[in-house]
């Protein structure tokens, strides 16, 4: 009976949780944005995927080495400089990842055409990196926001490799 009870209350907290709003969109995906742009900007971003992935297989090498060709063939990629904040804040490098995160961010603002929820992650990797720092007062409202704009993804207080991807 207790069994039974758990199941429907979590059937009826799933529908509940279908019917409400999400408060942001869905965020953009390195792979979803892969086919947009001239030919230099699809190379790149197919570069950052291969970097993502090489870190999901915890070949930071290889990683770092495909964001940075990435970044040769498009210094203009927004998301090859993010894919490398992600890759220092898991690298524990909160300098590099924060510095790679201000150009991100002056890139995306300087786009004609935003990218909706790129902002979610700017601010949770600057949260993540505050965090390293041992800044808990800047990491916390970041990351907190991060979270409610986008718990499937910030909810665990991380962004991965494939989450990113």
């Amino acid at each position: 009976m207790a069994a039974r009870t758990a199941l429907i209350g979590a059937a009826l907290l799933a529908v509940g949780c279908a019917a409400l709003p999400s408060a942001s969109p869905p965020l953009p995906r390195v792979s979803e944005l892969a086919a947009q742009g001239d030919g230099p900007s699809r190379a790149s971003q197919r570069l950052v995927i291969e970097g993502l992935d090489a870190d999901e297989r915890g070949d930071a090498k290889r990683a770092r080495s495909r964001y940075e060709r990435a970044l040769t063939v498009d210094p203009s990629n927004p998301w090859a400089y993010l894919a490398l904040a992600r890759h220092y804040v898991q690298m524990g490098e909160a300098g590099a990842a924060m510095s790679h995160l201000d150009r991100a961010e002056a890139l995306l603002e300087s786009q004609d055409v935003p990218s909706p929820g790129a902002k979610v992650y700017c601010d949770g990797l600057r949260g993540a990196a505050f965090a390293l720092e041992g800044n808990q007062s800047a990491a916390r409202p970041l990351l907190d926001s991060a979270a409610r704009s986008a718990p499937d993804v910030w909810g665990d207080g991380q962004l991965s490799a494939s989450e990113l991807r």
